[in-house]
């Protein structure tokens, strides 16, 4: 089944990536919820769909960047820790991989940007990306200020910095050296009221040299790039709309207070427009031709005292860094001993992860190629929200600057890269609150809410959120910040929703197709022409999956199979009554044929969901797996899973069911509540 009516078409390979969580902590529901499980649905899904050697499901451990150093010193500070920040690292990816593998993410690789083999190939990768920017003409050396801490007589990292974020509009109060948690990209010397986490003290603002990607040279590549995803109908809005916000024109927003200061020092300004400030706003707008006019005018107007916020616009992008623990970067006209920044880095990363994925099945070097460049591969890269701006704004543009260009040619990068389908979810809020575990709402991590819940419960329920849409809310009922919610047995747990439609509805089905085959069939499974109107049903279910899976909408696919299954287990229930009440043992025979075809594709459909309860059903159909959870067939009926010998005597024998098993359990804590 290659195509289904409505001619969704798949590629041929396909990349399916999660993001990389900083190697400085344990994985907290929204990593677990909110990226991985759903790219771990899809990636099941395509490995269903066009088979799983097409496949490949890449992540990994950031292993570097400032939150990781800034953990580390704390831990060894307060005596918390005696290893080498490796250690540290090492310990933390541990407790990350051993979750991940816990909620059946089936990742192909999960090492690490500084990890196992995966390590080697990045530092190679990240050297030819680092080289071919540079040859192509894209990469600037530059001297910046760099906070410093004279009391600690130290330059200070990324997350060694808080204040205010400088860009308009933006409220938040956990701004780091250039970058707010909000993901917005500043220059350090715009943080507002910025602060020493080692000391408490204002820290100093000394000179210190790197390398920058040109960004703002993409700026019309990357509208032409932002229109073509506007037209792709599988394109999210949330990643254009957040996109587009960075393509406007560099501008200074002046508080109107300050509008006498601001005529006094006018002519002094670069060239600009002036906007006045529109309905219900505080501030007027000066906009300017280019990012170092914008930058001169910075100067004159902190000069004379006049404080101001800048607006999103592309800036150009840090390569490299000054800290001692990252990926080495290449040395540049003599820059030695400098890293690479871990944002630029993270973006490749998967490139690595895939190379190192192919070094294992003996795969030669470059094939890579054909899951990155081909026409008929795609790459899926599920993120939240915040990343937008790396993936797609600074991603595309980076992928450009590699590309072979006439009169520039890189091997071997140089390769058409192709852009990669960012499928960005929102927040996946705790209650009705953004949780971070850095903040000051404190989520639970993924371990602790399998003290309360199955995999299969979790899975189903942060798939069924909608996150596509808009952020939505966790409430598990034993976190409930109300003692007497908690306690109340009249209140529904929220979380239990779809794990109802497993534990109830699907389970029934499944137990009563095996226990019918068992007690009335001799063990068998009746084969034969499948109701008309009932296989109708199953193929236009199919079919609809598949469009709803080609949007990546989780959300309503789970709409879509509760409905199926519903519709499976009243089909079997009302047959079999009524195959009961009419002594009818040819009906018997056909309903429990019809309801075992639909309970094939119900457990096809959900096994990307909730992969054991489903693997199970087909452990005891007596099916094999890699023919059962596959699309390359008709979906006419049962036969076509089956032996000749099976279809000439009209019966398929499945595994005898003990008594009361179930596929899909609630948890063991549920029974006291």
């Amino acid at each position: 089944m290659t195509e289904t009516s409505n001619s969704t078409s798949w590629p041929a390979r396909a990349v399916v990536t999660a993001g990389m969580p900083y190697g400085n902590k344990a994985l907290h529901f929204g990593h677990v919820g909110g990226v991985f499980v759903p790219a771990d649905c899809f990636a099941r899904f395509l490995r269903d769909r066009i088979g799983a050697e097409n496949v490949r499901f890449v992540s990994g451990t950031d292993c570097y960047g400032s939150p990781i150093n800034e953990g580390y010193r704390k831990l060894v500070e307060a005596g918390d820790f005696t290893g080498t920040i490796s250690d540290y690292v090492q310990m933390n990816h541990d407790r990350q991989k051993a979750t991940l593998d816990a909620y059946d993410v089936s990742l192909d690789i999960y090492e690490g940007s500084g990890i196992g083999h995966a390590g080697e190939v990045h530092q190679e990768i990240t050297d030819l990306f680092v080289r071919a920017l540079y040859d192509n003409g894209y990469l600037h050396r530059q001297e910046t200020l760099q906070f410093y801490d004279a009391q600690a007589q130290t330059f200070l990292n990324g997350r060694q910095v808080q204040g205010h974020c400088p860009v308009q509009g933006c409220k938040s109060e956990k701004a780091y050296a250039d970058e707010c948690d909000l993901g917005h990209q500043y220059a350090p010397v715009d943080l507002i009221n910025p602060i020493s986490t080692i000391t408490g003290t204002v820290p100093e603002m000394r000179p210190v040299h790197n390398w920058y990607f040109d960004l703002p040279e993409f700026i019309d590549y990357l509208r032409r790039w932002v229109a073509s995803e506007e037209a792709d109908p599988t394109v999210r809005r949330v990643v254009t709309d957040t996109v587009r916000e960075f393509l406007a024109p560099p501008i200074i927003f002046v508080k109107q207070e300050a509008w006498d200061d601001y005529l006094a020092v006018k002519d002094d300004l670069p060239e600009h427009s002036f906007r006045p400030a529109g309905k219900g706003k505080q501030s007027f707008e000066i906009e300017f031709a280019d990012i170092a006019a914008r930058d001169e005018a910075r100067s004159v107007l902190a000069r004379a005292g006049i404080r101001f916020r800048t607006g999103k616009t592309l800036v150009p992008f840090r390569i490299t860094g000054n800290i001692e623990w990252g990926v080495a970067a290449v040395d540049l006209e003599g820059s030695e001993n400098l890293t690479v920044w871990c944002w630029p880095e993270s973006l490749w990363a998967p490139i690595s992860f895939t190379i190192a994925v192919n070094d294992a099945l003996g795969l030669p070097r470059d094939e890579w190629h054909r899951w990155w460049c081909d026409d008929d591969a795609e790459v899926y890269q599920f993120i939240g929200q915040d990343n937008i701006y790396f993936y797609g704004v600074a991603q595309p543009a980076i992928w450009a600057a590699v590309q072979p260009d006439n009169e520039r040619h890189l091997p071997p990068v140089g390769h058409d890269l192709r852009s990669t389908q960012l499928v960005a979810n929102h927040h996946l809020l705790f209650g009705n609150k953004k949780a971070s575990s850095s903040g000051s709402v404190k989520p639970p991590s993924a371990d602790e809410l399998l003290n309360y819940y199955t995999v299969e419960q979790l899975r189903a329920h942060w798939l069924a959120l909608g996150l596509d849409q808009k952020p939505a809310g966790f409430k598990p009922k034993p976190f409930d910040p109300d003692p007497n919610v908690r306690t109340d047995s009249r209140v529904a747990d929220p979380v239990l929703k779809e794990g109802a439609l497993l534990t109830k509805v699907f389970n029934r089905l499944a137990r009563s197709c095996l226990y019918e085959a068992k007690n009335h069939f001799d063990g068998c499974i009746p084969l034969g022409e499948v109701t008309p109107s009932v296989r109708d049903q199953g193929i236009a279910t199919l079919s609809r999956y598949d469009e709803l899976m080609h949007q990546v909408e989780l959300h309503s696919i789970m709409s879509l199979m509760d409905e199926f299954i519903r519709f499976a287990n009243k089909y079997w229930s009302d047959g079999i009554r009524r195959a009961e009440n009419e002594e009818d043992a040819g009906l018997r025979r056909q309903v429990l044929l019809d309801s075992t075809y639909l309970l094939r594709i119900a457990t096809l459909l959900m096994h990307p969901v909730v992969p054991q309860g489903c693997e199970k059903i087909c452990d005891y159909l007596d099916f094999d797996a890699h023919e059962f959870f596959s699309w390359n067939y008709d979906f006419e009926s049962l036969d076509e899973l089956c032996s000749a010998g099976e279809i000439e005597q009209g019966s398929h024998p499945v595994r005898p069911l003990p008594p009361r098993t179930d596929f899909f359990a609630a948890h063991p804590s549920q029974f006291k509540r």
